[in-house]
């Protein structure tokens, strides 16, 4: 069986999924699940994942994954996207916790609500806008030293975070104001071959 990947594609959480399976050329079936008109909520995606959350993965041999990290993880064990010293593994895993934790929780919820939910930049709260700033800064503090998060090379750390970080704008960040960041996006869009 061929493992079936479920997301959604406005999910930048999703995405990651799909496209660490993509650069380690794992074959895989795509099937969309709209979370804005509540499929992952029906009893037979509740019956695959009681979280009733995407991304959620059934592997090949039948057992399911949920939770867009541990899926990564998962895919990408043995491989170049996870550092093979133990140091530069753990501060991949560092950045990882800390984009579900510090990054994600802010900058994707800004875009999810201007986006999705129409609501104006200016009506943001406030705390959301701040915290989401001070995420894109911290990123660009790193950048400004490493061409990647965990140094000279591309690992999950990179993958987990651009999914957000290029569609910041979205959320009204305005990212011209990270130039590392900027780069960054566009190398990390090149190594995936994503645009």
């Amino acid at each position: 069986m061929t493992m079936r990947i479920y997301g959604d594609t406005k999910s930048g959480n999703c995405l990651k999924v799909k496209w660490t399976a993509q650069q380690l050329a794992l074959p895989f079936d795509w099937v969309e699940v709209d979370i804005l008109q509540a499929q992952s909520r029906t009893p037979e995606f509740l019956a695959m994942n009681p979280a009733g959350q995407v991304p959620a993965v059934v592997l090949g041999d039948g057992r399911t994954l949920a939770q867009s990290n541990a899926i990564m993880l998962h895919l990408a064990e043995g491989s170049a996207l996870i550092p093979g010293d133990p140091f530069e593994r753990a501060k991949m895993y560092e950045w990882l916790f800390w984009e579900q934790y510090s990054h994600e929780p802010y900058v994707a919820v800004a875009r999810f609500h201007v986006l999705y939910l129409g609501k104006p930049v200016g009506e943001l709260d406030a705390k959301l806008v701040e915290r989401g700033g001070a995420a894109l800064a911290r990123l660009e503090t790193q950048l400004k030293q490493t061409p990647y998060l965990v140094g000279e090379r591309l690992t999950l750390a990179d993958i987990a975070l651009v999914a957000y970080t290029r569609v910041a704008h979205e959320g009204g960040f305005d990212l011209s104001l990270y130039p590392a960041v900027k780069a960054w996006v566009a190398r990390v869009e090149v190594a995936l071959d994503i645009h």
